[in-house]
């Protein structure tokens, strides 16, 4: 079924900026439904997604800066015993320690990722210096950044720790540098290096699935939440932290072909799962909403994560990855047609009451996907 969609998007390897061409009808829609529904003032998670697409400016449909009302309507903060040396934010005084709720009493999402609010501030590209305005009194991103490099314990050996750490890392890799180190609150010394170097090693164990399969030249691996198939998003923001990382000359120099291969895993995985779409609709077409939702997704993260590679790691896809993304948009202009024709996006107040996490997908995956088209537009310049 997908597999016969044609498609004749020009793509080159330079960088792009937003909007370089006109917008599709897909992409005008996906932006419509983030721009729309991510700006509820109740839900810091959709708000933290409209700052991913639209930038710090967005706003809530109260009027306020999303950043602002996720902020000082739903940080939590305590202070502790003076800080260790090291925090560009520790002044003289105690520390501040600065945390969210998983979620709220009604089951909001407020933060169920680890760190995900600080890691969306800081690459949203808002200054470090800016500073919010809270019930417990002001607070800066680098305060909140300081925060989190002071609570984090480097589980290694623990699985859930993995699935979790993607937004974590990727602040990380954005904040830091090679050779950075600081104190936890527990006193131990965290050295970024091997922080992330640990992560590579993680990122090999949950590709091996994938990897074996694109040695053997198999159509495709199965979804059976092994490996990165049980991260949320499928791994891709762990990927993309991992792959951030390599962005430093020097870490570039010591991974060396392990990022290649992690790249090429990635590009195979965009057929494998295209197939396992197709085959889905054809034994589930009672789930084809949800499907085509997880469509929208991948090939939304996939495009983000392709985005990323080009502008951080100044990558140069060859023609067969560049036509990986090409194909990407395709399927994805094919999701959101689909999802048209069935009337999902104009039903979202009705699944917002009778499939709440398909409406909460369905929002985050539609700024994700904008995100991504916005990065690898039709005719860049």
């Amino acid at each position: 079924m997908l597999s016969g969609l044609l498609f004749t998007i020009v793509l080159t390897g330079a960088p792009a900026p937003a909007i370089a061409a006109p917008r599709s009808p897909t992409q005008q829609r996906l932006r419509d439904t983030c721009f729309t529904w991510a700006a509820d003032p109740h839900n810091p998670w959709a708000l933290a997604h409209g700052i991913t697409a639209f930038g710090p400016s967005f706003a809530a449909s109260d009027g306020r800066l999303a950043a602002d009302v996720i902020v000082d309507d739903f940080i939590k903060t305590t202070t502790s015993r003076p800080a260790d040396a090291g925090f560009a934010s520790a002044p003289a005084a105690n520390f501040v320690s600065i945390h969210f709720d998983d979620y709220a009493a009604d089951g909001t999402p407020v933060e169920p990722h680890s760190n995900l609010v600080t890691k969306t501030l800081v690459l949203s590209g808002m200054p470090l210096s800016r500073v919010f305005k809270t019930p417990t009194g002001p607070v800066t991103v680098q305060q909140m950044v300081d925060s989190v490099k002071r609570n984090f314990v480097h589980d290694k050996n623990n699985p859930v720790y993995w699935q979790d750490i993607g937004w974590t890392l990727d602040l990380f890799a954005r904040t830091s540098k090679p050779g950075d180190t600081w104190k936890s609150s527990s006193g131990a010394t965290v050295s970024i290096d091997a922080v992330m170097d640990d992560a590579l090693i993680e990122l090999e164990r949950a590709t091996a699935d994938l990897s074996a399969g694109l040695k053997q030249g198999l159509p495709q691996v199965d979804k059976r939440k092994q490996g990165l198939y049980a991260y949320s998003c499928g791994g891709l923001h762990f990927v993309q932290a991992v792959f951030s990382w390599a962005r430093f000359p020097s870490v570039r120099k010591k991974w060396g072909p392990r990022i290649d291969e992690q790249i090429d895993v990635l590009v195979y995985r965009l057929e494998s799962e295209r197939r396992q779409y197709d085959a889905a609709f054809q034994q589930a077409p009672e789930y084809r909403l949800q499907v085509l939702v997880q469509m929208v997704k991948f090939y939304g993260h996939y495009l983000e994560t392709t985005a990323r590679l080009r502008d951080e790691l100044n990558w140069k896809p060859n023609d067969a990855q560049l036509t990986s993304v090409a194909k990407a948009r395709a399927l994805l202009d094919f999701a959101v047609r689909s999802l048209e024709e069935i009337k999902a996006f104009d039903r979202m107040a009705e699944l917002k009451k009778t499939q709440k996490q398909v409406y909460l997908d369905v929002i985050g995956d539609s700024c994700h996907a904008t995100h991504g088209l916005d990065w690898w537009p039709v005719k860049p310049h």
